[in-house]
């Protein structure tokens, strides 16, 4: 299977050190975003992870992987959403997360591409898009509740799990532009 990049992105995170390159590749069946960040994680350590997730032509999950470090913590993930909408985290079951079609890595702003290209929302229309959501330093798979609104070219975004809520600033890409309080494209 070969791969095309179709766009590429580098952002620089807002609320403390740390860039994230991210590139979207497509091999005419289906998307793969192929990144890596490089931060300091919310309870201070340093972090670099790798991460990959591949969608069908329709933009949803299928697997997603994610290796690197938090501080001496050694992270290494597998993630898989079967046909069946179940997922495994590392190759155990998670349950709670069946019909989930998009994953969502709490690390990077990459991942909100998949919902915005899956929705493909008109000015002004709503759609919750719950996301199985990777806690890096727990290590856990959850359900993220997550709401997008379409308002010209930007969407307004509410995570009702982390409490966050602001506008997106999307390029026609599908990658966000700016992340308000934690990312924006690195010019």
């Amino acid at each position: 299977m070969s791969w095309t990049t179709s766009a590429t992105v580098l952002w620089r995170r807002l609320d403390c050190p740390g860039h994230d390159a991210c590139r979207l590749e497509t091999d005419g069946s289906a998307w793969r975003l192929d990144g890596a960040a490089v931060f300091r994680h919310d309870d201070g350590r340093p972090a670099r992870l790798t991460y990959r997730v591949e969608a069908d032509a329709a933009w949803r999950t299928r697997h997603g992987e994610v290796r690197g470090w938090l501080g001496a913590q050694a992270v290494d993930v597998d993630i898989a959403r079967a046909a069946d909408g179940s997922w495994t985290l590392n190759g155990a079951p998670v349950p709670g997360l069946e019909g989930l079609v998009d994953l969502d890595l709490g690390f990077t702003p990459a991942t909100n591409l998949l919902p915005l290209r899956r929705l493909a929302l008109a000015d002004g229309d709503t759609a919750d898009a719950p996301a199985a959501w990777l806690d890096v330093a727990a290590g856990t798979l959850t359900v993220l509740r997550q709401r997008y609104t379409r308002r010209a070219t930007n969407y307004w975004y509410e995570s009702f799990g982390v409490g966050y809520a602001g506008v997106l600033e999307v390029e026609p890409t599908g990658f966000v532009r700016r992340y308000p309080d934690l990312w924006e494209i690195d010019a």
